[in-house]
C-alpha cells in the first residue's frame, strides 16, 4: 500500500506520525511558544539563544517553528548550518555561502571582515539581525564556537551583529562549562530545556496530531493509553510506535486502530530497537 492508498483508507490529510510531516501539522505547547517569542526578539538585540533536550523530545520540532516564523517577518535573513563538526576554513566555506559571500579559506581575516560588513549594512537598512540556525551544536569543535562568538560581536562586545539559535543534546550545556567556552555560556540570553513528556502530555499531543491529521476517531481510547504508557515520556518514540500501528492496520485493512494492533505491533518495535 502506497502513501495515498494509506491516508485515503482512514481519511488523513498526512501521516501524523512521519517525521516530515507539514508545518500546520507541528503542535505550539505553551513552553514552546514561550521560547519563540523570546527568541524572536534576539533579530532587535542580537545574540544567543540554545534549545537542548534528549534525542526525540522536539529540537527539531522547535527548530522548525522557530525558522519558519522568523522566516515569515520581513527584512529578516535566516540561514542554516548544515556541517556543525566542520573545521574553522569549511566552517567559513558554509557560512560564505549560507550568507551570498565568496570567501577565500586561505585569508580568513577577509572573511570575518566580509561577513561583519555584510551583517552590518543589513542591519544599518532593516534594523534586523542576521539570524544563524545550528542543529546538533553539540558536534561543533571548541574553536569554531568561540570564532562564532567573536564574529557577532563588536565593539568590545557592545554591538552584537548576529543571532544564533543552537540546538543540540545533553553534552551541549556541557561543553559550556569549559574553561574556553564560558564567555559564550555566559552570552546565551534564552534556553529552551526540553523535558520527557507526562502521561497527559503525550496524550494531549496525540489527540491533537490525529484531529489536525483530520481523523480524531482513528485510534480508540485504549489504543491511545497503551501509546502514551509505553513511549517513556518521549514523543519520537510514541509516534514511532504508532506508525507501526497504523501500517499493520492499513495492511489488515483495519476499520480503526485498537489495543489489538498494539500488541501485534509490540515485537516489531523491539526488534527495530525502539524498545
Amino acid at each position: 500500500m502506497n502513501q495515498k492508498q494509506l491516508l485515503s483508507l482512514y481519511g488523513l490529510k498526512w501521516n501524523p506520525f512521519s517525521p516530515d510531516i507539514p508545518h500546520e501539522a507541528l503542535i505550539v505547547t505553551p513552553k514552546i511558544e514561550n521560547f519563540l517569542w523570546r527568541v524572536e526578539t534576539l533579530v532587535l538585540g542580537g545574540g544567543f539563544a540554545m534549545v537542548t533536550g534528549d534525542s526525540g523530545l522536539g529540537k527539531s520540532v522547535t527548530m522548525r517553528l522557530l525558522e519558519r516564523r522568523l522566516s515569515q517577518l520581513t527584512d529578516v535573513v535566516v540561514g542554516e548550518i548544515s556541517r556543525p563538526q566542520s573545521g574553522i576554513g569549511d566552517f567559513y566555506r558554509e557560512l560564505g555561502n549560507v550568507f551570498g559571500i565568496e570567501l577565500r579559506v586561505a585569508n580568513k581575516f577577509g572573511g570575518f571582515r566580509a561577513l561583519r560588513e555584510k551583517w552590518k549594512s543589513h542591519i544599518e537598512t532593516t534594523l534586523f539581525r542576521p539570524v544563524l540556525f545550528i542543529d546538533e551544536a553539540q558536534e561543533m569543535s571548541d574553536i569554531v564556537l568561540s570564532e562564532l562568538r567573536l564574529l557577532g560581536s563588536m565593539k568590545f562586545d557592545s554591538q552584537i551583529i548576529l543571532a544564533v539559535v543552537l540546538g543540540g543534546d545533553a553534552r551541549l550545556p556541557q561543553k559550556f562549562r569549559s574553561a574556553d567556552l564560558i564567555p559564550l555560556g555566559n552570552r546565551i540570553r534564552t534556553r529552551l530545556v526540553l523535558e520527557p513528556y507526562t502521561k497527559d502530555e503525550l496524550l494531549e499531543l496525540l489527540t491533537s496530531s490525529l484531529a489536525l491529521a483530520g481523523a480524531p476517531t482513528l485510534m480508540t481510547k485504549g489504543l491511545m493509553s497503551a501509546l502514551t504508557e509505553h513511549a517513556l515520556g518521549n514523543p519520537r518514540v510514541m509516534n514511532g510506535m504508532a506508525n507501526e500501528i497504523l501500517m499493520l492496520g492499513a495492511k489488515n485493512e483495519a476499520a480503526n486502530l485498537d489495543e489489538k494492533l498494539f500488541f501485534e505491533a509490540i515485537p516489531i518495535q523491539r526488534k527495530a530497537g525502539v524498545r
